[in-house]
């Protein structure tokens, strides 16, 4: 009699540890899937904000055409990758960062353009959205990190595969990000 009890109890004890395992990697899952959501709402908002930009400029730059050529293509494919996964869309939003820090650049050799509220507003609302993007990728990569580092300690390594779950992508930050800018002051 007491040898049945003994397995049930064993039994039951396992199923609670997989039960266990399993919800904390499904909780670790959607952490990530909310964290990816956040950094689309801001790459959205990003989106938004550089149509008005482009059109804030446009009259005022004739014969910097390329550059807004450059922004609305990049914009366009960064809109376009975002079906293609994480490390494409990252790939595209850097891209869309750099021609932006160009448009940046030749606003600054502008000196109506600087003085223009609606154009500073602009450059205002895609700085702030620049940090929230930011932010929202430290916040998407440490979950990630959290997540695939489940994925791969024992127990749980035994059990993530049979139930489907998958390493899933950082997203990739820019490599000019890594260079110190240089400060001319004389």
């Amino acid at each position: 009699m007491l040898v049945p009890v003994i397995i049930i109890v064993v039994l039951v004890v396992l199923v609670l540890f997989v039960v266990g395992i399993y919800n904390g990697l499904v909780t670790k899952r959607n952490r990530v899937d909310e964290a990816n959501a956040q950094i689309q709402v801001q790459l959205k908002r990003r989106h938004d904000l550089i149509p008005n930009l482009v059109n804030a400029v446009k009259g005022y730059m004739d014969f910097e055409k390329g550059v807004l050529t450059q922004v609305t293509e990049a914009r366009a494919g960064a809109i376009a990758a975002g079906a293609q996964g994480t490390a494409a869309q990252a790939q595209a939003e850097n891209v869309l960062t750099g021609a932006l820090r160009s448009l940046f650049a030749v606003v600054e050799n502008y000196p109506q353009l600087k003085a223009n509220e609606n154009v500073l507003a602009l450059q205002e609302q895609l700085t702030t959205t620049e940090n929230q993007i930011s932010f929202s990728r430290q916040h998407l990569n440490a979950t990630v990190l959290d997540y695939n580092n489940s994925l791969q300690v024992f127990p749980n390594v035994l059990l993530a595969g049979p139930f489907g779950f998958t390493k899933r992508e950082f997203f990739a930050a820019e490599p000019e990000a890594a260079e110190v800018p240089v400060v001319n002051l004389g």
